[in-house]
């Protein structure tokens, strides 16, 4: 039988990894309900070996399934402009995605016989993030999977979506990254303090990053090392998260490990569409 990803995410994690699931990582677990910190960037929590197995049987399994998603800069981006400093630019991006969301897609063909489709819907891959968002998270979670090649990348944007009710106020995205050898790199650049002065490297294999959207940030292109272009890529296995309000059924609810209904507002702990980066 052709190899399958594990049914579980937690079969992909490493003791650290099975601690921060379980809620017993005071320092992980519930993070992102400091307003001040948008994401967290972990590491280590991935078994690296289970990792690569993972990225190689996705990179052999679905890279042909893929389709391309290119949003350029508007042509009359400049040659628009009737007044000076009122540049306004629309969300950019250029990388290629997996269609999981529709069951006649080949993409979602693929990833049902590889168990792509069932890993992603796990309940310990909502737990995770439910765990270090410290917020209850609704069932029925978006899931993407999207691959970066050399100069890809997605410009600077907010993820905000004011006018849907169920995330205006905010909600959750995590990202599993698996890099194939040939790449050198690719960051995520996030504001602080109103600027663009922050970044951390997302070219990882098993980098788990967490995210309370929305904020601003963008991906930057895709870098592979010299004279390896042709194999140089970078896959995002993503979910999107939704909180689960006071009125949310338990059925229809992923707490984070240890918390018990009713929560607090829409969190538990200390205090739409997937795929945007």
């Amino acid at each position: 039988m052709a190899p399958r990803f594990p049914t579980q995410f937690a079969d992909l994690l490493t003791p650290k990894g099975r601690r921060i699931l379980e809620g017993r990582d005071s320092e992980t677990c519930g993070a992102l309900l400091d307003p001040t910190r948008p994401f967290i960037a972990l590491q280590g929590v991935i078994d690296v070996k289970k990792a690569t197995q993972v990225r190689d049987m996705l990179d052999g399994a679905m890279r042909d399934t893929l389709v391309t998603m290119e949003d350029p800069i508007p042509e009359d981006s400049i040659s628009g402009m009737v007044e000076n400093y009122t540049e306004a630019l629309p969300k950019t991006v250029r990388v290629r995605t997996a269609l999981l969301e529709s069951r006649r897609s080949r993409s979602w063909r693929a990833a049902e016989a590889l168990g792509l489709v069932a890993l992603l819907r796990s309940d310990t891959f909502a737990g995770f993030a439910a765990a270090v968002s410290g917020r209850a998270l609704k069932r029925g979670w978006g899931i993407q999977t999207l691959c970066y090649s050399p100069g890809d990348y997605t410009g600077p944007h907010t993820d905000h979506h004011p006018e849907e009710d169920d995330a205006r106020h905010g909600y959750v995205d995590m990202h599993v990254s698996l890099t194939l050898p040939a790449v050198d790199h690719q960051y995520l650049v996030y504001a602080k303090d109103g600027h663009f002065s922050e970044l951390t490297k997302v070219s990882t294999v098993g980098g788990v990053t967490v995210y309370r959207l929305p904020f601003w940030h963008y991906t930057t292109p895709l870098v592979a090392k010299k004279a390896r272009e042709e194999a140089a890529r970078r896959w995002v296995l993503l979910g999107t998260f939704l909180d689960a309000g006071p009125k949310t059924r338990a059925s229809s609810t992923i707490l984070p490990s240890g918390a018990r209904l009713p929560v607090q507002g829409t969190t538990v702990g200390r205090g739409m569409e997937a795929g945007r980066r």
